[in-house]
């Protein structure tokens, strides 16, 4: 039976790999990637499936209740909430903009769901809103414990949409992942950036003394995780998505000056942002026992794709995408 999804964020980063997910699996399923077109996204991410008849890209900032009644004037089934502020020294600078998009964006995205009565929603968080983790692997009981404005705004819309399943029934799931990487991420996240720089033979700027620990997940892992949340998982849970690979950021520098055959005296320590986690390290056991989920992609071999797409894009000067 015929269905239409609508993503929103979808050109940026993960919305836009998961979209190419969607429509590379599924010939009964029609995409609407709704999508502000702030900074960190980009057109170029959905190029290669801008003639498919079941795509359909609008403009729409998910704060704009006037483009939120056109956007559902479409016939919609279900939805699939990527769109959010997402980088942490951005938000310790200026909260507002993390305020607008990831609270108020997703309560008024609630409040179309329920009045138009969508099937299905799938709200993607992220590990952070837990804070730092001290030892072991969390699982979904964790408490909340955001330590920076970005993660605070998530665990806000993360509690609005609690509220909303118990409140009036909506049918909302929700996933808390780690740390994704892969083709297509903004240049200000850590392993573009770092990946970046090393090809330019520049110096690998880290945070403190480089050991902070994050749990690494390729972005097409996490969209299989998704899907599988989509179709499978109950209303009103959570679902974790982890791979259960971590790394220090100095073993990651290290990791990816070794695959460019850079000397590690690229790598220089520069003062810690505040309120800095220390570590993030979530267990993805329900996902895999309840919904049947299971990563494919190792971290090395993902880490290995990454560094080849970025150098591919330098050696044809096409800049970062």
């Amino acid at each position: 039976m015929k269905k239409t999804i609508l993503v929103t964020g979808g050109a940026g980063f993960i919305g836009s790999r998961y979209i190419r997910y969607l429509l590379h699996t599924y010939e009964h399923i029609d995409v609407i990637n709704a999508d502000a077109l702030k900074y960190a996204a980009q057109l170029e991410n959905v190029a290669a499936f801008v003639e498919d008849p079941r795509y359909q890209f609008l403009k729409c900032d998910l704060t704009d209740e006037s483009a939120m009644r056109n956007l559902f004037k479409f016939p919609i089934d279900e939805v699939v909430h990527f769109a959010a502020e997402s980088h942490v020294d951005r938000s310790i600078d200026h909260v507002d903009p993390f305020v607008q998009s990831n609270v108020v964006g997703t309560t008024r995205l609630i409040e179309a769901v329920r009045r138009m009565g969508v099937k299905r929603m799938v709200h993607v968080s992220t590990d952070e809103v837990y804070g730092s983790v001290s030892h072991g692997y969390l699982d979904e009981s964790a408490p909340l414990a955001p330590r920076n404005p970005y993660a605070a705004s998530k665990a806000s819309s993360d509690l609005l949409c609690m509220a909303a399943v118990h409140t009036h029934g909506l049918p909302i799931v929700i996933s808390r992942c780690t740390n994704n990487y892969g083709p297509h991420q903004h240049q200000e996240k850590l392993i573009p950036k770092l990946i970046g720089r090393a090809l330019q033979h520049r110096s690998l700027p880290l945070y403190g003394n480089g050991e902070q620990i994050r749990d690494w997940i390729h972005v097409d892992d996490h969209c299989t995780a998704i899907d599988a949340i989509r179709c499978r998982g109950r209303t009103g849970e959570i679902y974790h998505v982890s791979a259960e690979e971590t790394k220090t950021n100095i073993e990651m520098a290290k990791s990816i000056l070794e695959i460019l055959e850079k000397p590690s005296s690229l790598i220089q320590f520069v003062g810690d942002r505040p309120g800095h986690d220390e570590r993030y390290a979530l267990s993805a056991q329900k996902l895999r026992s309840e919904l049947f989920w299971q990563p494919r992609i190792s971290l090395m071999q993902g880490l290995k794709e990454t560094v080849k797409w970025y150098r591919r894009q330098e050696e044809r000067r096409e800049g970062w995408r």
